[in-house]
């Protein structure tokens, strides 16, 4: 039986990163640029107006009240061509080019119009209100950089830089296999004795979340046969992750069938709590993930070992643990040789701290009060006992990506 920080090194050290593919812009939220993007044009590609004014000549309105002449507008999607002579004006709006030989914008509501003729009331310093060209970005700039994840305001950015398509990182494949006899999908008869494969739904879940594809290829009975035949499937996949026969008992069959099908194994059982019969390997270049079948195993194997997996598949940073931190509302006792994940509920007190409470019931069966969970709580190996009120460290359960 290994450490956490054991097998996470081992996972990591045996994973490749994905390839890049093309996309089209629309397609690329959430997903990993596999090179940068750069402007294909200035942005604004002109001096405009930020407002809608008129444009003049800074020293014909040095003293206010003036009249001035209007001789033209320059349009939003169009321009002013003439020149701009002494006591003369022309009506802009906001996002025009600015006229030359102007360089001064009076807005609108610091004049009176009357047909050809504009009175200044107030006047602006030169340059107010202009939004000199290249003031976002220029052409040949970088605007995003390769390992960033494309959020909705990148892809704004992407698009008024006009690249309509963009390199990301392909989406790591991840099969997924789910065991036993007694496990039928939602929706199927449910006969004596069966469950619902509830584990292929959240890890799939899971995965996509974490900016992977998933590939449900079903269920496989509790024989050799059937088994086989479905890991031989997975041959296309970046990692295969089976749930459950994991452990030890008599129909526990994942160990031996991807041992005889050549698997490495690298390790069999991690120090931690749920989810000690995690068993990981390498299967002709595939890296194998097989995880316990109680369903907060998988959800505490996903947090630990996926979540970190998937991330450098994708080529991004791999942190260490994303901790935070938070005060117990009651006491817990000592813990034991395993690093223990506790599932519990974030609150904030009169002082604005959060208050972090444990489940009284821990069972790893209890799908509910994991969904309920808001974090769970790091227990290292013999942690001692705390007090109410003592900091412990967290790991908070977003509750999707990010994308603005």
């Amino acid at each position: 039986m290994i450490s956490v920080d054991e097998a996470l090194s081992t996972i990591l050290d045996t994973l490749e990163e994905t390839c890049a593919e093309q996309v089209p812009l629309s397609e690329s939220l959430g997903r990993v640029l596999a090179e940068d993007i750069i402007a294909r044009l200035t942005q604004p590609w002109a001096d405009v107006s930020s407002m809608d004014a008129y444009a003049v000549r800074q020293e014909d309105v040095t003293t206010v009240p003036v009249d001035l002449k209007v001789i033209g507008e320059s349009p939003a999607g169009g321009c002013f061509d003439g020149t701009v002579g002494k006591g003369e004006a022309v009506r802009i709006f906001t996002g025009a080019p600015v006229p030359k030989d102007t360089d001064t914008i009076i807005i609108q509501e610091n004049v009176e119009r009357d047909g050809n003729t504009v009175r200044v009331l107030e006047t602006a310093p030169a340059g107010q209100f202009i939004r000199p060209a290249g003031l976002d970005f220029k052409a040949g700039e970088v605007l995003l950089s390769a390992g960033r994840v494309m959020t909705a305001r990148d892809l704004g950015l992407t698009a008024a830089a006009n690249v309509p398509w963009v390199m990301v990182k392909r989406k790591p494949r991840i099969a997924i296999i789910a065991t036993g006899n007694e496990v039928v999908m939602p929706g199927d008869n449910l006969g004596d004795n069966q469950i619902i494969s509830s584990n292929s739904v959240m890890l799939a879940a899971t995965v996509r979340a974490l900016g992977g594809e998933p590939v449900d290829l079903g269920i496989a009975r509790d024989d050799e046969g059937s088994l086989t035949r479905l890991i031989q499937s997975a041959s296309e996949a970046d990692m295969l992750i089976t749930i459950g026969g994991a452990s030890v008992g008599d129909y526990d069959l994942v160990g031996k069938v991807l041992t005889q099908e050549g698997m490495d194994l690298k390790f069999s059982k991690v120090a931690m709590r749920p989810g000690k019969p995690v068993i990981f390997g390498s299967l002709n270049g595939t890296p194998v993930m097989g995880m316990p079948g109680n369903p907060v195993s998988v959800g505490a194997s996903s947090i630990v070992f996926l979540t970190p997996a998937i991330r450098a598949m994708l080529g991004l940073k791999v942190k260490d643990q994303p901790t935070e931190t938070a005060r117990l509302a009651i006491d817990v006792n000592e813990n034991d040789q395993r690093q223990e994940y506790t599932r519990a509920t974030l609150s904030i007190d009169e002082n604005g701290e959060r208050i972090v409470t444990p489940f009284p019931k821990q069972d790893s069966a209890m799908l509910a009060k994991f969904a309920q969970a808001d974090c769970v709580i790091i227990r290292p190996p013999h942690d001692p006992a705390a007090k109410a009120g003592d900091l412990v460290n967290i790991i908070v359960l977003r509750t999707g990506r990010v994308s603005l």
